[in-house]
């Protein structure tokens, strides 16, 4: 099993930066052809940047949307964030004194992120307009997301795992060692769903991650009588 992870772990990483490499490159390359901001929009750049902060860390837009949406988007995101700079750990040694002291926090906003996918996932079901468009693929990510969650908590509180040892190995597997992983049902499920989701993502709508920043209703300024707007493409033909 230590020789499979580390192989699966290995071809994950690979399919995960490659793929989200290429599908960047492809939204930078995409033209955006109309100036198309949502209003009230700013109108500097600046004005813009602050505005994508605030979407990407409080989720404005959904905020003014709905209510209810943006309570367990904002928790799931926020929890999973805490989690994943807790994960950190297995891969730095020694660790720091912030890394030691978001531990913790880390660990109960595991609660945060599994409540708030559950929460995400029951209005797939109980919302008739959001069951209606919605696709296999959705539930798929949905439950795969959730069980990385579960049995991550499992593991912290009721299936108590060897971290020293998983550390190891991943330490290992940075300098291409390939160290002993403990025999754990639980760890091995939750290696498996998140090797799976690494696969995945870049091929998925979890795409959206990295997609804000390219969504010219979101990066553009609200400025076409102060600067005309013209796409490279468009800009090229103009000089011929």
């Amino acid at each position: 099993m230590t020789l499979f992870f580390a192989i699966l772990f290995y071809l994950a990483f690979v399919l995960f930066v490659v793929g989200l490499a290429y599908k960047v490159y492809d939204f930078a390359r995409t033209p955006a052809p109309l100036s198309i901001p949502t209003t009230p929009a700013p109108t500097t750049k600046p004005g813009v940047a602050f505005r994508m902060a605030r979407e990407v860390v409080l989720f404005e837009s959904l905020f003014k949307g709905n209510l209810w949406i943006w309570l367990f988007g904002w928790m799931f995101h926020f929890g999973l964030f805490l989690v994943l700079v807790r994960h950190l750990r297995y891969f730095v040694e020694p660790a720091p004194a912030w890394l030691v002291f978001i531990q913790p926090f880390g660990k109960y906003a595991a609660f945060l992120m599994v409540f708030g996918l559950a929460g995400l996932w029951a209005r797939r079901f109980l919302v008739e307009r959001i069951r209606y468009i919605s696709t296999p693929s959705d539930h798929l990510m949905l439950a795969l997301l959730v069980g990385i969650g579960l049995t991550g908590v499992g593991m912290t509180f009721l299936m108590h795992v060897d971290v020293v040892a998983v550390k190891a190995f991943f330490l290992g597997l940075m300098v291409f060692e390939i160290n002993p992983l403990p025999a754990h049902p639980g760890l091995f499920l939750h290696l498996l769903l998140v090797a799976l989701l690494m696969i995945v993502f870049p091929f998925s709508k979890l795409l959206h991650a990295p997609g804000v920043f390219f969504s010219p209703t979101r990066n553009q300024a609200d400025n076409p009588r102060e600067k005309r707007h013209l796409a490279p493409w468009a800009a090229q033909i103009e000089k011929h």
